[in-house]
């Protein structure tokens, strides 16, 4: 179970979230980025800016009371303050690598945190991105060789698959799962929830793409999503996780869409 929380800036809690203890619960912190607050980029220097409610007692007293629970950081997200992130292809890549791996360190012994999501939503319009797979992969390949990080997710949706392709062709080997954003994709029903899928199965691997609902968004809504797990494990694809986005939004309705979820995996 994958669990986007703290990005909208709502003073969101850990402890409200129902967690079962059979499932391996993964909370994603929206969002640690590489910019100052006026959206200046920072060469690599990640900050966290999500809801100053998830401070680091709090995931750590989460992860004490349950052991299947995990917390991580998304890096990048749509947006800081208004002003637009994008992936810019340092000049330096191996600066820019150098230095985000010792800003998310020191993020991951400060929050005690277990992986890291991928969640660049702007790429040049020249389609020139080939820095985005090698300062990525490599900054995934380091924080796992040195034990910083032991899960990484990339979260692509239909305007960005490309280079995360590239990504992931490079460095399946330490890519763990792929929160693609289905929402995104204008997929309404279950059937066109199902193309969608086994077109991101060929892209990625079928077997680390997890399906995924926005609550109260964009793209397929209410218990049709859940009808449409059961259509994808009719068509041969098992289901490995769900990601939602997120629980800054669930609170208004108990949790609804998260209890359900983990119940369908159980």
């Amino acid at each position: 179970m994958m669990e986007y929380i703290g990005a909208s800036g709502a003073p969101v809690t850990f402890d409200s979230v129902p967690i079962e203890k059979g499932i391996d619960f993964n909370f994603i912190l929206g969002f640690a980025i590489d910019a100052d607050p006026s959206g200046n980029v920072q060469n690599g220097k990640f900050s966290p800016y999500w809801a100053q409610t998830l401070t680091p007692d709090s995931v750590a007293a989460i992860k004490a009371r349950y052991s299947n629970v995990k917390v991580m950081v998304s890096l990048a997200g749509w947006s800081v303050n208004d002003k637009v992130i994008r992936w810019y292809g340092p000049a330096e890549p191996n600066l820019w690598i150098s230095n985000a791996f010792s800003s998310l360190k020191s993020l991951a012994i400060t929050y005690h945190l277990d992986g890291i999501d991928i969640d660049y939503e702007n790429f040049p319009k020249n389609g020139n991105f080939a820095s985005f797979a090698h300062c990525i992969g490599e900054l995934i390949t380091l924080l796992k060789n040195h034990n910083v990080i032991s899960i990484a997710t990339i979260a692509p949706y239909h305007l960005t698959v490309n280079p995360y392709i590239e990504l992931f062709n490079g460095y399946s080997k330490v890519i763990d799962y792929v929160n693609h954003q289905f929402y995104t994709d204008k997929v309404l029903t279950p059937q066109r929830y199902l193309e969608d899928f086994k077109l991101r199965a060929t892209q990625f691997d079928k077997n680390k793409l997890l399906p995924s609902y926005e609550v109260n968004g964009r793209g397929i809504q209410g218990d049709a999503f859940f009808g449409t797990l059961t259509l994808l494990e009719g068509n041969g694809f098992e289901v490995q996780g769900i990601m939602i986005f997120s629980a800054d939004a669930s609170s208004s309705n108990n949790y609804y869409y998260e209890r359900k979820s983990q119940n369908f995996l159980l």
